[in-house]
């Protein structure tokens, strides 16, 4: 058996904004936890939704009908796979995400935070 994933603990061990930290594997995903500030840019993810559960302070997803969702801790918010949409965050925020194994965080292979297991 193996031992609960402290969240707090995971989030305490780096400071990056908008880098990904896997802390668990579920059926072919990872489980992550990120700290956001500020703006992310536009971006759409083609084969996958993008989940998103804000632990900690607000986070704002921009979405391209014009639409705003805003989330507060406890709150999560589940993008459309194909859907263009920019996050962003007033102050910190701390989200748990759940993406496939592999996903790029912001789309593209090429522009996307290296995978980081801790």
């Amino acid at each position: 058996m193996t031992l609960p994933v402290d969240l707090a603990a995971k989030l305490s061990t780096f400071d990056e904004a908008w880098q990904p930290r896997t802390v668990s594997l579920f059926n072919g995903h990872d489980v992550m936890v990120a700290k956001l500030r500020g703006d992310y840019h536009w971006h759409v993810h083609p084969d996958s939704d993008d989940f998103f559960l804000v632990l900690q302070g607000s986070l704002e997803i921009d979405l391209e009908d014009g639409a705003t969702v805003a989330l507060a801790p406890g709150q999560l918010y589940v993008v459309p796979k194909g859907v263009r949409h920019r996050p962003r965050a007033n102050g910190e925020a701390h989200i748990l995400l759940i993406e496939p194994t592999g996903t790029p965080n912001s789309g593209d292979p090429l522009t996307a935070a290296p995978r980081r297991v801790i």
